[in-house]
């Protein structure tokens, strides 16, 4: 598959967001009434980069002033799910931040705390399924793509809150820190089993099967064709696959193993911290990136070179 920016901006960041969320929630809880100034802190960055990841997504579709149109297939369409899920979890992270702000009771402040929370997980639910219920594509169809999406995004979002906590909260800084790198640890190990899942996949369809002919060897000499096609820039990513193994060592290292050690043993210093999130960030695009190029779209037996 070709990957899009806008797509992998829209994943990663409001990924990111929805762990920073959950972080600073999981400290409420914990706390009992955690420093003001981390929640608020928390609540609107997170509303920041699920603000740009939303932005990001509206330079995918070709009209994107019908983009409002995705909501209407609710019913049977995982996309349109998230459409809807996504701005009702940014109204209630907003509505907690002010709860939070106005010094409400806190009976009001936990429920809206934990619907966002439930919201979090739906649309963690929906962005992850509108791949994994693909089953043409088999590199997605599997429960992995969920788990990875959640854990990518949980992890990120941990990784986020410790430079902020240093900043507002310091005593929680320590413990946001154990999170980030279990978290961290968790997602690493999750994508790396989906890695070695996807290398064992043997393609179902053959050039023989997809056009129909029953020969045991069949060479492409010529498409029909001369020039591109959507099929072949949608499709296909066009990349070398020197390029697809540098962006598998690069998430390899940079999701987990050089921010853990930052997180670890870098000093302890916000600094550090702001690193641990930037490279693992980085590690997430480039994860992302390669989420799209390494999936074999069925049409890419016939529809990958023109002739």
């Amino acid at each position: 598959m070709r990957p899009a920016w806008s797509v992998i901006l829209l994943t990663t960041l409001i990924g990111t967001g929805q762990g920073l969320f959950l972080a600073v929630f999981s400290v409420d809880l914990l706390k009992g009434n955690p420093a003001r100034t981390l929640v608020m802190a928390s609540c609107a960055v997170s509303l920041l980069l699920l603000v740009c990841g939303l932005l990001a997504s509206f330079f995918h579709p070709g009209r994107p002033e019908r983009a409002w149109r995705a909501a209407s297939q609710w019913r049977t369409s995982w996309l349109a799910r998230e459409v809807i899920v996504l701005p009702a979890f940014m109204a209630l992270v907003f509505l907690y931040g002010a709860l939070h702000f106005l010094e409400s009771e806190r009976a009001l402040v936990v429920a809206a705390g934990l619907a966002a929370a439930a919201l979090c997980f739906a649309l963690f639910v929906c962005t992850g399924m509108i791949y994994a219920c693909l089953k043409f594509l088999r590199e997605w169809h599997t429960p992995l793509t969920l788990i990875n999406y959640f854990l990518l995004g949980t992890a990120s979002g941990f990784t986020l809150a410790v430079p902020l906590a240093v900043l507002a909260y310091p005593q929680f800084a320590g413990p946001l820190s154990l999170a980030a790198f279990g978290l961290g640890a968790a997602a690493w190990l999750a994508r790396c089993a989906s890695l070695l899942r996807n290398a064992r996949l043997r393609p179902k369809s053959t050039m023989a099967s997809t056009i129909g002919v029953p020969h045991p060897r069949i060479v492409q000499n010529a498409q029909g064709f001369t020039g591109g096609s959507f099929n072949m820039r949608e499709f296909f990513h066009g990349r070398p696959d020197a390029v697809l193994r540098a962006a598998r060592w690069t998430f390899l290292i940079l999701v987990f193993p050089v921010p853990a050690w930052l997180l670890g043993w870098g000093g302890g210093s916000l600094a550090t911290f702001v690193a641990a999130f930037a490279l693992q960030f980085t590690g997430l695009l480039a994860e992302r990136w390669y989420f799209f190029a390494e999936t074999r779209h069925p049409q890419n037996l016939y529809y990958q070179a023109a002739s």
